[in-house]
């Protein structure tokens, strides 16, 4: 295989792959997105807890139930911590892509 050859193919492979990335670029916003909902309804939901004067004098299983919307989110957080959501929300950024004219 010839230089030219091998230039030909590495444009391809660069254009397949910026293809590929741009495709992700819609689905990644999505989880960002609901990532930042989520934090931010259990950093509102954690703020409400803490403020309580409740939260002092019950136990902490029972100051839980008291705040279901700290509860719920929390869970919904750590529940998208596991599904891979902080996968998800980087991996366009993981293929730092050169110019081609670097490549050639």
């Amino acid at each position: 295989m010839n230089s030219l050859e091998q230039a030909e193919d590495l444009k391809a492979f660069e254009r397949r792959l910026t293809e590929y990335i741009h495709c992700l670029q819609p689905a990644t916003g999505r989880w960002r997105m609901l990532l930042i909902v989520v934090s931010v309804c259990t950093a509102t939901g954690a703020w409400n807890w803490l403020i309580d004067p409740e939260t002092q004098k019950v136990s902490f299983f029972t100051s839980l139930w008291n705040h279901p919307f700290f509860t719920i989110s929390c869970i919904t957080l750590i529940g998208l911590f596991f599904a891979g959501i902080h996968k998800r929300v980087v991996a366009p950024s993981m293929y730092p892509l050169p110019p081609i004219d670097f490549i050639l």
